[in-house]
């Protein structure tokens, strides 16, 4: 009962926990959309494919637009997948993509967008038909711009992995591929030694020709262990580039930038754990400082992990074997709260190293 009390406890916590790269523009289905749109809000809409490359050029805008408008109590932003949702786009008269629409207040009569396709001429748009008087705001990025000047500074520090994108403003895949880069970052902003950084290659054309770029955008990874660089080959979703770096870094963050349950966990502090629970009473301290030597010889951010197992291996000898369990499950009510990244981290942290001493009652 406690292991499935703990268990839901992780599962709420993946619901509750506020992402770091949540998505403000609203996605809609056939089964939400006359939930969300022509009640009382007026609402834009994008009909969309995710093949198109005129919607994955849009995406950054659209993005910009969705996260000035937020707080506008009167108006939704929002996007409808139509390879998804064929339904909805065949009912609204949707040929090609995108196609933007605009639905009034209390309507399900929408009137076509006309005007270009950037963040400013759509808020000039919407504060006009929705009666709002929103300003654009500045998009906070975590992508870490390099030029000459820190380029050495950054990329060759042997303290940091480094993924640089090298890119040209004119190149339209880079376009495509900027939100997601962006999203990259900020899944792993909470990282020290993980840098997510890009370089305009066309204004700095000797840094790409020093690094054998042809062609746009060239991404390459420039591991602690090898500041030559290394070229990435992998997907360029989200999901494949976090795959890609929690595997070369050894990093444990899952898409929405949470950490997920194999953080913290050391193989073989798990080992001892196991042996520390199964020890009887005069066993256990001889247990304990094995642990704690395991714990002293981690490097890296596993010395950290190390001291983690070593505290909660003394509170569980001093509080009894039920400590673990309700210690987890206190976290698990913290953790559902609004906090920080860093404290969400943290306690996250413990609650994984928690976990083990449960599984291993």
């Amino acid at each position: 009962m406690a292991k499935s009390q703990i268990w839901f406890g992780l599962a709420l916590v993946a619901l509750l926990v506020v992402s770091a790269v949540a998505d403000d523009v609203v996605v809609l289905t056939e089964d939400s959309f006359e939930k969300e749109v022509g009640k009382d809000k007026g609402a834009l809409v994008e009909f969309y494919a995710p093949w198109c490359g005129h919607c994955k050029k849009l995406a950054p805008e659209y993005e910009k637009l969705a996260a000035s408008f937020k707080k506008a109590k009167s108006v939704l932003i929002a996007k409808v997948d139509c390879d998804e949702h064929k339904t909805v786009c065949t009912k609204y008269d949707v040929s090609g993509y995108p196609t933007i629409k605009w639905f009034p207040k209390g309507s399900l009569e929408p009137q076509k967008y006309e005007g270009p396709r950037n963040a400013e001429a759509l808020a000039e748009f919407v504060n006009k038909e929705g009666g709002t008087n929103v300003k654009l705001a500045a998009v906070p990025q975590n992508v870490v711009v390099l030029t000459p000047d820190n380029f050495d500074e950054i990329v060759l520090d042997q303290n940091k992995d480094v993924l640089v994108e090298f890119y040209a403003p004119w190149c339209g895949h880079c376009k495509s591929l900027a939100p997601v880069y962006e999203k990259v970052a900020t899944v792993f902003k909470q990282e020290e030694g993980v840098v997510i950084a890009n370089l305009d290659a066309d204004a700095h054309k000797s840094l790409g020709e020093k690094y054998g770029v042809s062609g746009f955008p060239t991404l390459k990874f420039f591991p602690k262990d090898n500041k030559a660089g290394q070229d990435y080959d992998g997907g360029r979703d989200l999901d494949d580039f976090v795959s890609f770096i929690n595997e070369k870094v050894g990093t444990s963050r899952d898409s929405k930038g949470q950490l997920t349950s194999k953080a913290g966990v050391v193989e073989s502090l798990d080992a001892l754990v196991k042996e520390l629970v199964a020890a009887s009473e005069d066993e256990k301290k001889a247990v304990l400082s094995r642990i704690e030597e395991e714990a002293s010889n981690l490097k890296g951010s596993t010395a950290r992990y190390g001291k983690l197992y070593s505290s909660l291996a003394k509170k569980y000898i001093e509080k009894g074997s039920g400590y673990a369990t309700k210690e987890a499950e206190r976290l698990g009510r913290v953790l559902s709260k609004s906090m920080s990244p860093v404290k969400a981290d943290e306690l996250t942290l413990k609650r994984n190293i928690l976990n083990t001493f449960v599984a291993s009652s």
